[in-house]
C-alpha cells in the first residue's frame, strides 16, 4: 500500500467496524478495514467467556446509557437482533438461549469472526491486520488521507470504529478521541463501565475472606436497579449487579443492595421469636445467605443475640440493614477490568441516522467510541451491529 485510493475506510476491526464494512462492500464500496492488532476481532473471541454474547433478543433503547437517551433508537429499528441472527442461522452457526434473552455460541466465539471474515470476503472488503494509523488530515477537495505503517491512504468517507479503553491489554487505545479532538469533534468524559466496584478501607477490614461468596441481590444505582447475582472478591464487589449498577454509579455515591430481595426477613424473625425458638440470628440468616455470609454480617453489624431476645425495634433495624446496605466504593477496577467504556464521542456531534458528524462530511463514529453504552447481557454488541449498519448504509 504504497499510495492507495479507497471509497472508504474503516479503522478498527472489531464488532462495528466488520459489519460497517460488510453493509458499504454490499453497496459496492472499495473498502479497506484497518487494524493495528496482529488479528481481527480480539474482544470478540473473549466475550461472553469465550462463547460471544452476541446479541439479546429484548433490546431497546433503555437498555443503553447515553448522553441523549434517544440517539441509538433509530439504528437499533433498523438494524434488529432479528438480523444479526438471520446472519448467524444463514452461517448455520448454533447458538442458545442463557437467561433474560441472552445469545450465546454452542461452540466458540471464532464462529461469529468467521462468519464476519466470510461475509466481508463475500463484500469485496480487504482487511489490513498489524497496520497501524499514524496522522489523519483532510483534503482539498475533501475526503481523507492517512499515514500509516504500510504508506498512504486516501478515501472519500473514514469511520472510526477503533473501540473504547476498556481492556487495554487487548490493544484498546484512546485512538478515536483523539481522532475526534483533531477534528473538533465533542467528548462526553470517558469513564469504566461494567466494571466491579472497590472497597475502602474500612469495608476490606470487615469483608475480609468473603472473597468468592455470591448472593442474588438487588443492587440500586441512581433510579437503575438490578436483580442478578452479587460476588464478594479480593478488593471489593462484582457479579452481573454489580457490574450493571457500575455503569450508573459516579464517584462519592452510594450503591443501594437488597441482600434479601423478595424476603420479608423482619417476618421471618417474628415468627421464629414467635415460636419461642432460642436460635441465633445468623442461624436463620444463613437459610437465606451463605453460612459465611450471614455470619460475617451479623459479625460486621454487632448483632449476637438469639432471636427470641430481640425487641420490635432490633428485628426492625435487622431487617433495615440488610434490606438497604449503603456501600460506598471507594472506586472502580478501573479500565483493566471493564468491559466497555462509558462517555465517548457526543452523540449530539452526530447524525443517529447515519453515525456521520454533522460538521465533518465523511466522519463517521460508531460503536464503543460513541457516548451509548449498553448493559450488560449482548446489548454492547447489538449497539455494534446496529450502529456500523446505520454506517455502512450510508457510504
Amino acid at each position: 500500500m504504497a499510495r492507495e485510493t479507497a471509497d472508504v475506510v474503516v479503522v478498527g476491526a472489531g464488532a462495528a467496524g466488520l459489519m460497517c464494512a460488510i453493509e458499504a462492500g454490499k453497496r459496492g464500496r472499495r473498502v479497506v478495514v484497518l487494524e493495528h492488532n496482529p488479528r481481527i476481532a480480539r474482544k470478540i473471541l473473549i466475550s461472553g467467556g469465550g462463547r460471544c454474547n452476541f446479541t439479546n433478543r429484548h433490546t431497546t433503547a433503555e437498555n443503553f446509557v447515553s448522553g441523549n437517551a434517544h440517539f441509538a433508537k433509530s439504528a437499533l429499528a433498523r438494524y434488529t437482533p432479528r438480523d444479526f441472527i438471520a446472519m448467524v442461522e444463514r452461517h448455520a452457526i448454533p447458538y442458545h438461549e442463557k437467561t433474560l434473552g441472552q445469545l450465546f455460541c454452542d461452540r466458540a466465539a471464532g464462529d461469529i469472526v468467521a462468519m464476519l471474515e466470510a461475509e466481508c470476503a463475500a463484500a469485496g472488503v480487504r482487511i489490513e491486520t498489524g497496520c497501524a494509523v499514524e496522522g489523519i488530515g483532510g483534503t482539498k477537495g475533501g475526503g481523507f488521507e492517512m499515514e500509516t505503517s504500510r504508506g498512504v491512504l486516501r478515501c472519500a468517507a473514514l469511520v472510526i470504529s477503533s473501540g473504547g479503553l476498556s481492556i487495554p491489554k487487548m490493544g484498546a487505545t484512546p485512538f478515536g478521541y483523539t481522532v475526534a479532538r483533531q477534528f473538533g469533534v465533542k467528548i462526553v468524559e470517558c469513564h469504566p463501565a461494567l466494571v466491579p466496584l472497590t472497597f475502602g478501607g474500612a469495608d476490606r477490614e470487615r469483608f475480609a475472606g468473603m472473597a468468592g461468596v455470591s448472593a442474588e441481590v438487588t443492587a440500586r444505582a441512581r433510579a437503575q436497579w438490578f436483580r442478578e447475582k452479587l460476588l464478594f472478591t479480593h478488593r471489593g464487589l462484582s457479579g452481573p449487579a454489580i457490574l450493571q449498577a457500575s455503569s450508573y454509579w459516579r464517584a462519592g455515591e452510594c450503591v443501594e443492595i437488597d441482600l434479601l430481595p423478595g424476603v420479608d426477613f423482619a417476618a421471618a424473625l417474628g415468627a421464629c421469636r414467635a415460636a419461642g425458638a432460642l436460635t441465633e440470628v445468623r442461624t436463620e440468616l444463613a437459610r437465606y445467605l451463605r453460612k459465611r455470609l450471614a455470619d460475617c454480617w451479623c459479625q460486621v453489624a454487632g448483632i449476637s443475640k438469639a432471636v427470641a431476645a430481640l425487641s420490635d425495634r432490633e428485628v426492625t433495624a435487622i431487617a433495615a440493614g440488610l434490606h438497604v446496605w449503603r456501600f460506598q466504593p471507594a472506586g472502580t477496577e478501573g479500565y483493566e477490568k471493564a468491559e466497555v467504556t462509558g462517555g465517548g464521542v457526543d452523540t449530539g456531534e452526530l447524525s443517529s441516522k447515519t453515525m456521520e458528524c454533522r460538521n465533518v462530511p465523511g466522519l463517521y463514529f460508531i460503536g464503543e467510541v460513541v457516548d451509548v453504552t449498553g448493559q450488560l447481557g449482548g446489548f454492547n454488541f447489538q449497539w455494534a451491529w446496529a450502529s456500523g449498519a446505520a454506517a455502512g448504509r450510508a457510504l
